[in-house]
């Protein structure tokens, strides 16, 4: 039987910001926006081997191995939906350590040796953007950015597929559900507490304790994932 039941309905639970359903409580759909990628530098490539591609193209030859090892630099807004023609479904294992919504500056203090002075590192144009901008309708775009960007990767994952999810204590608890939303409670499959780095935590008049760990999602895609072990022979 259809559910009819409106999205915006009481009898459904979920987390809700403003951009996430249109005015008719329909569910919006991630920005699809696809670019043609440019390869700048290839590593280990000789000179003439580079201008060549450059000039040409890379040769039908090499289509099945350019995408090993590659980095890209970019927006995700762009990047993900231009690798969907070519990589959609077919991505095994995704691991996301995303902005964590802090509000932070981006400010970077530096002591100068021998000397009492200290060098102050201002946010350029892109990393201002970057960290400041993204975030300027609160924490509903915040929520919208990363329901995009989970919504794109679940296209990008094998049926078998998995995904990491990286996120501090303030903000988990809110990719949490959108994950949940995304890739469903039930493939939910653990919350792995990361250590950030050993803290001191006997110092006296504190207002709260240190942050000592972060939260890593792991979520299937279906069903069908699966861990398997990995058996390694030694020679006697």
């Amino acid at each position: 039987m259809e559910d009819k039941t409106h999205p915006l309905s009481l009898k459904k639970t979920g987390l809700i910001w403003e951009g996430k359903y249109d005015a008719t409580g329909r569910r919006v759909a991630p920005l699809r926006v696809s670019l043609p990628f440019q390869t700048v530098e290839t590593v280990n490539e000789s000179t003439q081997e580079r201008q060549k591609n450059l000039l040409f193209g890379s040769s039908p030859a090499s289509r099945e191995t350019e995408w090993r090892n590659r980095l890209i630099w970019g927006d995700k807004k762009y990047v993900l939906p231009s690798l969907l023609p070519e990589l959609a479904g077919k991505v095994n294992l995704v691991y996301i350590d995303p902005p964590f919504f802090t509000g932070t500056d981006q400010l970077i203090t530096v002591s100068v040796p021998d000397s009492d002075e200290f060098l102050v590192k201002e946010p350029s144009l892109i990393e201002e953007a970057a960290y400041r901008n993204v975030w300027r309708l609160g924490s509903g775009s915040f929520c919208e950015w990363i329901y995009q960007t989970l919504c794109l990767l679940h296209e990008l994952l094998t049926d078998d597929g998995a995904i990491f999810i990286r996120f501090d204590q303030y903000w988990s608890h809110y990719v949490k559900v959108i994950a949940d939303d995304v890739f469903s409670k039930g493939n939910f499959q653990n919350d792995i507490a990361l250590k950030r780095i050993y803290k001191n935590l006997t110092g006296q008049g504190r207002v709260s304790l240190q942050i000592a760990t972060d939260s890593l999602f792991l979520y299937f895609k279906s069903d069908n994932s699966r861990f398997y072990d990995i058996e390694i022979r030694l020679s006697a």
